[in-house]
């Protein structure tokens, strides 16, 4: 399975590095993981709604541009479809049942996703109705990826 993570971002502190670092060592038995970080786009002091739209599409086309046609792809957005850490482990093996095995989860900036992104979704995804900084989304989601291969083959981690 190719799991790709695209986000909005670098990760600025070292704690937050060391940890995807951490998961990203785990899953290499379970999956060809690719971390894809694109460039925050710029907003102006004192924004105005047009402009935070502006810097939600710069991004969007930036996301888009590094979705292969084929590849099935879970946007994390406030307003998904919430799931249990089983839930979400069942979501993975049925896509790999269904021949889906490029995956990629897609975290916006922190203005969230463009209209264009939410569309190319073909599964939203909320871990809550809170809003979260997406440095911390980044550790997180690939905490529960890696959760989701153990459930899966039935390996003590889980509880």
């Amino acid at each position: 399975m190719k799991i790709q993570i695209i986000c909005i971002g670098k990760l600025k502190e070292k704690y937050w590095s060391d940890a995807v670092a951490e998961y990203s060592k785990r899953m290499k038995r379970f999956a060809n993981l690719e971390i894809i970080e694109l460039k925050e786009s710029r907003l102006p002091d004192n924004a105005s709604p047009a402009d935070e739209e502006k810097v939600k599409v710069e991004e969007g086309k930036s996301i888009l541009a590094k979705i292969p046609d084929s590849t099935y792809v879970i946007t994390l957005e406030v307003l998904g479809k919430q799931l249990s850490s089983e839930e979400l482990a069942e979501k993975m093996d049925d896509l790999a049942n269904m021949g889906r095995s490029d995956i990629a989860f897609v975290i916006g900036g922190s203005l969230g996703l463009s209209s264009e992104v939410s569309k190319r979704s073909d599964f939203k995804l909320s871990f809550s109705r809170m809003t979260f900084p997406h440095q911390m989304m980044r550790v997180v989601l690939l905490e529960q990826v890696y959760r989701a291969f153990k459930i899966n083959r039935n390996e003590a981690y889980h509880k």
